[in-house]
């Protein structure tokens, strides 16, 4: 995403935009070894399955899955130069639970799952991989679905906490989770407002 929401003001952290569907991204140099990776591309495709075409699902496919591998594998010397080091990844809550005119960005995420876990067993236990599974956040991206109050209000009442996500809400987990010093890794986290586990 090109909107930073104050993530390069947070200490130790430095953000980087790219645009993860050209053909040849000029990915930044970071020559230094590196502790913490995010990968947080933004893309909202919501559409019924019979109007969603190939090119829908491989657009979603090439920038989360494999904007993922190309960024990992870019990075991986840096993060094992580190000695220990963390990589970070989002899904989405609609993974888990099943929801209408998310065909294409479920599948994807649910792979970027899969390969979230397959990372975490091959590179542990120097480099430790999770992911962070957000219900609707309100961020610029998701401007389009939160664009009247009617549509704040229905958002809100979907979720059993009677609110949808800010950006703040993400921070501190995903910092924890950058810290060299936890014991969590391969873990799918929902910060969804209970969406996934809870009806009321």
């Amino acid at each position: 995403s090109r909107e930073s929401k104050g993530v390069e003001q947070l200490p130790g952290v430095r953000w980087y935009a790219l645009n993860i569907e050209e053909e040849h991204p000029v990915f930044p140099t970071i020559s230094e070894p590196l502790h913490g990776l995010i990968y947080a591309p933004g893309s909202i495709n919501l559409k019924p399955f019979r109007m969603l075409k190939p090119e829908d699902f491989e657009r979603d496919w090439n920038v989360n899955v494999l904007g993922a591998v190309r960024t990992f594998q870019q990075y991986y010397p840096s993060m094992q130069a580190a000695g220990r080091a963390s990589a970070l990844l989002f899904s989405t809550v609609a993974v888990q639970t099943g929801m209408p005119f998310h065909a294409s960005i479920a599948a994807a995420k649910g792979a970027l799952e899969g390969l979230m876990r397959s990372l975490a067993a091959e590179w542990a236990p120097n480099i430790r991989v999770n992911c962070i599974a957000p219900s609707l956040t309100d961020t610029p991206l998701a401007s389009r679905l939160l664009s009247s109050e009617d549509k704040i209000r229905s958002a809100q009442e979907r979720h059993p906490l009677k609110m949808i996500g800010k950006p703040e809400h993400f921070v501190p987990l995903a910092m924890h989770l950058l810290h060299p010093d936890n014991w969590i890794t391969g873990q799918v986290i929902h910060i969804d407002g209970g969406m996934s586990s809870i009806r009321i």
